[in-house]
């Protein structure tokens, strides 16, 4: 574990790689798996991560749109359940640009930004510190998706979990229990977890939001192929692929696949991978959940939902966990 100062004298920022091995390992089980598969972090370094906070802008893409004016709405009323003085711990917070409308209201006695992609995050802390120059930051580099090595840097005191963008989505419902069950262990008993969710609506409406015109996201999914040719080293070629998503209604999720244009080969460290044409690398799922199936998640994770605020058209919701009693 490596820890720096940022420019910002506020801003602390703590580097907790992951074991490359286990990444590895990872990579190469889901690429020959009969179904090939990509783990979904492997989108974000620091291109994949600027290429997701311009999806977040695009006009077909709702969910980041629809959560700020929620957030905006309900800031006070949100504060008032996490508790003012909290330990705000965002997973996966990219660009920290969401928790921006919520720490005025909240003030927490401390922020824990955390990202798998170290120069974006170290980058997005130290602006986030300049912005607010009474908050104490400590920003920690480590992959939250695997083993907690990196709770013991977790700071004191009442320990509110934000995680916003319905990245709970990406995660099949067991694995969503699973990580549910896993941040207790974070939280404590006197904690919480104030979690944004995509709730379900019209097919067309979810298809044109991972199908946008400018082709970002197309951009954004094939990234993993050049994360992944750093990582093992491979040689991925990302014109031989293209970029898929649709709705799966019987799973209620939306999928994203990259599927192969031509028959190849493609080296993956010291193996040979072929790929047939119209074969895919499943990438991402994306998964929607209605009021009563969220909270039947939450229960079994061994959660209470406390409270949900929404917009008009209930695409998106954000609700606050406590731990069952």
């Amino acid at each position: 574990m490596s820890m720096q100062a940022s420019t910002a004298t506020n801003v602390v920022f703590k580097n907790e790689p992951s074991p490359e091995d286990g990444d590895k390992t990872e990579v190469m089980q889901g690429l020959l798996s009969e179904k090939k598969y990509i783990n979904p972090k492997y989108f974000y370094d620091t291109r994949g991560s600027e290429l997701f906070e311009n999806i977040t802008q695009l006009p077909e893409y709702y969910p980041s749109r629809t959560e700020r004016s929620i957030l905006i709405e309900h800031a006070e009323d949100i504060a008032e359940h996490c508790g003012r003085q909290c330990v705000l711990v965002e997973p996966g917070s990219g660009s920290s640009e969401k928790v921006r409308l919520l720490l005025d209201a909240i003030r927490p006695s401390t922020y824990v930004p955390m990202d798998i992609a170290a120069d974006f995050l170290q980058r997005s802390a130290t602006k986030l510190g300049g912005e607010f120059p009474w908050l104490n930051i400590q920003a920690i580099c480590a992959d939250f998706s695997g083993d907690d090595y990196f709770e013991h840097q977790l700071p004191e005191g009442k320990r509110v979990v934000f995680y916003p963008g319905s990245t709970l989505g990406n995660m099949t419902p067991p694995q969503a229990q699973v990580f549910l069950s896993g941040l207790r262990r974070w939280i404590g008993s006197a904690g919480g977890v104030l979690i944004g969710i995509d709730q379900h609506k019209s097919e067309a409406v979810l298809e044109a939001a991972y199908n946008d015109r400018q082709g970002i996201t197309a951009q954004f999914n094939l990234n993993a192929l050049r994360v992944v040719n750093r990582l093992m080293p491979a040689n991925f070629d990302e014109n031989n692929f293209s970029h898929q998503a649709f709705y799966n209604q019987q799973l209620q999720r939306i999928e994203m696949h990259l599927v192969s244009n031509k028959d190849h080969i493609v080296r993956v460290a010291n193996k040979s991978i072929s790929m047939a044409e119209g074969e895919s690398i499943h990438t991402e799922n994306s998964y929607k959940y209605s009021q009563s199936s969220f909270e039947a998640l939450a229960n079994r994770s061994g959660f209470t939902l406390q409270k949900t605020w929404s917009d008009e058209r209930q695409y998106f919701a954000l609700h606050y966990l406590t731990v069952k009693a």
